[in-house]
């Protein structure tokens, strides 16, 4: 696990004014067990409070944010000054505001300003951070994209007329995006965000803060109302297909929401990979693939076909090659082999050693299952197909006790034993003259004993694709595969959870 992120509700921190400090809204021992563990922590400032606005509580503009930073007038600065003071040798990434591009008057609407304003909002805070922590990372906040496609834009137009933003970096370090449901969003956003950075020249890095596809097909969260058809398996696949292409459209760091749902209000997607009742869906068994076999990802190809795609990861001295079909008819692919034998895994882990014939593999991928509106949206079921194409380094020492006992203090829900892989692990091989192998069908998830209950899924924006992860009122915690730039260039993948903490509208 390699980062946190934890929002600290301004609205929480000083309910009552600018003289109040609630420590318990965020507790020592989240941040004491994320160092414990190895775990860097990001933080989220967010949601005005009553006092500190002439707007709507929540997303209404700050009091006094036109004033100089060191103004006690200023009440956002003086927040920003009080937080960064608290927790700055624990955190030093900060996240500002979240999805200011979900227009005020709109269901999730979280900032209430204009664009002008965000950009008051995030100088501010830049200055402020800055005074009293050098090296602190400022993060636009998460953008939705499909609710403005061209806000980043008019964003960057504001920014880029500043004079004084040039010498700041324009007042932030890193852009960040949210991005769901559909799997070929992914590189398009990006490469848009991309465009429209580049066109006001400007180079930030990206970071993939919020991703995933819940399903409404969930027997025991039954949505039948809502407004994209996925499946259990579809948002497992849609995990496996979205990091593989957000590695290869270079991400920084990649995430899914979220690890665990707690206390559902019926209106709310199911986003969790881990039930409320600790149960597993098939997309946790699809993430974990993900932490053993995306990491050490120092690059990253896309070959994509009418039928097919396959992502290859680069990953030292092994490689991994994701692979789904893109249609609704099954499709046969056939890859150059690297190595002697491949490990070939489905989406549920289940695994088979396989050697090439003729230098080649030939791999059967099952169609896509296309059942929403709108064509499809996610990809067939996923395989990895994995090989050294190296000397792996020598064995590193394994953790103390000590150390494996602190990582292991959050205790893990028992997986449900009908998710387990239906395949044996690594069967013995027996050599065949024709190495095609046809995919066993994706385990299922246990049927609900009792019959579902329908619930109607949060209204969506027009716009095809749209995800606003953080209306929950509940507790929560995500999960997130971090892309990081290490020494000589080289990239290091790594896994982290996010921890979504008070999120009350």
């Amino acid at each position: 696990m390699a980062w946190d992120r934890i929002l600290f509700y301004w609205s929480e921190l000083q309910p009552g004014g600018p003289d109040e400090w609630n420590g318990y809204h965020v507790p020592d021992d989240w941040l004491a067990l994320a160092s414990s563990s190895g775990r860097e922590v990001v933080g989220l400032l967010k949601h005005t409070p009553e006092w500190a606005t002439d707007g709507p509580v929540g997303c209404g503009v700050p009091r006094g944010l036109d004033l100089p930073i060191d103004d006690p007038s200023n009440l956002w600065a003086m927040f920003v000054r009080r937080t960064v003071s608290a927790y700055s040798s624990r955190i030093s990434h900060w996240i500002v505001w979240n999805e200011p591009d979900i227009a005020p008057q709109t269901y999730g609407a979280e900032w209430c300003g204009t664009t002008e304003e965000y950009y008051r909002l995030l100088k501010v805070t830049y200055l402020a951070a800055h005074e009293l922590d050098p090296d602190v990372t400022i993060h636009l906040a998460g953008l939705t994209h499909w609710h403005d496609p061209n806000y980043l834009r008019r964003f960057l137009a504001v920014a880029t007329s500043d004079p004084s933003g040039p010498q700041h970096g324009y007042y932030f370090d890193v852009v960040s995006l949210h991005i769901y449901f559909r799997t070929e969003t992914v590189p398009d956003i990006i490469r848009a965000t991309r465009a429209a950075l580049a066109a006001y020249g400007v180079d930030k890095p990206i970071w993939l803060n919020e991703t995933n596809a819940p399903p409404n097909t969930d027997p025991e969260w039954y949505m039948p109302q809502a407004n994209y058809e996925i499946s259990l398996e579809e948002q497992a696949g849609f995990l496996l297909q979205s990091f593989s292409l957000a590695l290869a459209s270079g991400a920084e760091r990649i995430a899914v929401y979220k690890l665990v749902d707690h206390d559902l209000p019926p209106h709310f997607e199911p986003f969790g990979i881990i039930r409320p009742d600790s149960s597993r869906r098939p997309a946790y068994y699809a993430f974990r693939l993900i932490t053993e076999h995306y990491a050490g990802t120092h690059s990253a190809t896309v070959d994509q076909r009418p039928q097919y795609t396959i992502v290859t990861l680069s990953r030292g001295y092994l490689a991994t090659r994701v692979m789904w079909a893109r249609t609704e008819a099954d499709t046969a692919v056939t890859i150059p082999a690297l190595a002697a034998q491949a490990t070939l895994i489905d989406q549920t882990g289940a695994e088979q050693i396989i050697q090439p014939v003729g230098g080649n593999y030939v791999i059967s991928l099952p169609r896509a299952r296309c059942a929403d509106s709108r064509g499809c949206i996610i990809g067939g079921p996923t395989f990895l197909l994995v090989e050294e194409t190296g000397t792996p380094p020598p064995p590193t020492e394994e953790p103390t006790s000590e150390a494996t006992a602190t990582a292991q203090s959050t205790p893990s829900p028992t997986p449900s034993p009908t998710l387990e892989p239906t395949a044996t692990p690594r069967p013995t091989h027996t050599p065949s003259p024709s190495p095609t192998l046809t995919p066993s069908p994706t385990a299922t998830e246990r049927p609900s004993s009792t019959a579902p209950v329908p619930r109607t899924a949060t209204p969506r924006p027009a716009d095809p694709g749209s995800g606003s992860a953080e209306q929950s009122t509940v507790t929560s915690t995500s999960a997130a595969l971090p892309l990081a730039a290490g020494v000589g260039g080289v990239l290091m993948l790594s896994l982290a959870v996010l921890l979504f903490l008070k999120q009350r509208r």
